[in-house]
């Protein structure tokens, strides 16, 4: 033991001796930091990226929430029509049924505002056809992927999407 307690203080020794020229090497790894100036043809590339990818990105989102659901389609003329039929129960519920009424009208509320927002779909399409290549090359997206993400084979066409990647 003593001879590993004279070691480790001998050590200790050196390390003190040696923490001067460690600190000045510190101080010389430091680097000067540069400003990276970006220039407006970048800055032009990156918004154009922003933009390629909020059409794709809200193109997507809206096939997807105008993809067919199980059960019977409902029209907005029987979701106007279910509403007033509520608005009537309504004041003559007992407080448990009231409440599974509102909660009722407020979801038939919700989707008639959706089935409003997805007939804007056709300029959605038209700005993603725009982009789709351009996007589908620069992020290496295939047809297939495309498609498997719900994409029509028409509008991939209208876009210039090839088939195959070769």
């Amino acid at each position: 033991m003593d001879y590993i307690a004279k070691l480790v203080l001998r050590n200790l020794e050196i390390a003190f001796e040696n923490s001067g020229d460690i600190r000045d090497n510190e101080r010389m790894a430091k680097t000067k930091t540069s400003n990276h100036v970006m220039t407006a043809q970048h800055k032009a590339a990156l918004a154009k990226g922003r933009e390629e990818g909020l059409a794709v990105r809200r193109y997507l989102e809206a096939i997807e929430s105008s993809r067919p659901r199980r059960g019977r389609r409902r029209t907005p003329a029987s979701i106007t029509k279910r509403l007033q039929a509520i608005e009537a129960e309504l004041a003559t519920a007992d407080p448990l049924t009231r409440l599974h009424l509102i909660q009722q009208k407020k979801d038939l509320s919700e989707e008639l505002g959706r089935n409003a927002e997805t007939e804007d779909i056709e300029s959605l399409e038209k700005q993603f056809v725009k982009v789709a290549r351009a996007y589908g090359d620069r992020k290496g997206i295939s047809y297939g992927t495309w498609r498997t993400a719900g994409v029509s084979a028409a509008v991939l066409q209208k876009a210039g999407v090839p088939r195959t990647r070769g």
